[in-house]
């Protein structure tokens, strides 16, 4: 489980990105972050594992206190929490095999790690996260080779091989069509399930976070203004997290588009 206490970041300039931010996430819940750009969700995430140092409160992941460890402990309990990329953050000149197997060199020494020398357990688990994301036909493809929603799929099976006991997830969907977005969101919220992981993802797309995630945290100026399930997120509280815009009518646009990815993939089983 992971417990966040009063989490405030302030800046040297005085700007405060959040503002005693408190929240728990059980074990298995999928929660969507939602709100608008400088509301502070990236610092959120990155304030979680420590990327960006938080100014006050704490953050417990199963009673272990992130917040209070030095460099080398925060180095072992960052093996416990995965992090997708907006970006894929893969390298791009590794084949897709060597960037899932990248999630374990917290584990392995540094020589191994260099000359890429991965235990043969890890090797073998790497090939399984593969198969489970649809990829272990491109295990020898070099990252670059791949689509944007097969980068995003071995950034999952990346963070996967940490055998973490949290994922941090930043939009993840951003930089992708419809289609894939859901694919993707799709993908996440099984593993999770099937894995028992905590999860949080920071999406821009509401629509996308109603369909997908069992939870919604809303925030605006670095302070929660919403914490509740997909179904109470009204036109009322967007509005007072993102101002005046027309949802019902995004909302319609997101049906009609998985409505028709449904059929075509009835017609498609129907014709094998």
């Amino acid at each position: 489980m992971l417990t966040v206490e009063a989490l405030t970041k302030t800046y040297k300039t005085g700007d405060k990105a959040l503002r005693s931010v408190s929240f728990t996430v059980p074990k298995g819940q999928v929660v969507g972050l939602i709100g608008p750009s400088g509301a502070g969700k990236s610092t959120l995430i990155r304030c979680i594992n420590r990327l960006v140092e938080p100014s006050e409160g704490r953050v417990l992941l199963n009673d272990l206190d992130i917040t209070g460890l030095p460099a080398g402990g925060l180095r072992r309990a960052r093996r416990q929490i995965g992090m997708i990329f907006q970006e894929y953050a893969l390298v791009e000149r590794l084949s897709v095999m060597e960037n899932v197997l990248s999630g374990r060199l917290g584990y392995v020494g540094f020589w191994r790690s260099f000359l890429r020398r991965f235990p043969g357990e890890d090797v073998e688990n790497a090939f399984r996260l593969l198969d489970r994301v649809g990829l272990i036909d491109h295990a020898d493809k070099r990252a670059d080779a791949l689509s944007g929603g097969q980068r995003q799929r071995v950034g999952i099976a990346r963070a996967l091989a940490q055998d973490p006991e949290l994922l941090l997830i930043d939009e993840p969907t951003a930089s992708l069509d419809p289609k894939t977005s859901r694919q993707i969101m799709r993908l996440i919220v099984e593993i999770c399930a099937e894995r028992g992981l905590p999860a949080i993802i920071n999406i821009h797309d509401v629509v996308l976070a109603q369909q997908f995630t069992q939870r919604i945290i809303g925030l605006q100026a670095g302070q929660i203004v919403f914490d509740g399930t997909p179904d109470l997120l009204d036109e009322g509280v967007l509005t007072r997290i993102y101002g005046e815009e027309d949802w019902t009518a995004m909302r319609r646009a997101a049906e009609e588009d998985d409505h028709a990815e449904r059929d075509a993939a009835e017609r498609m089983a129907g014709m094998v």
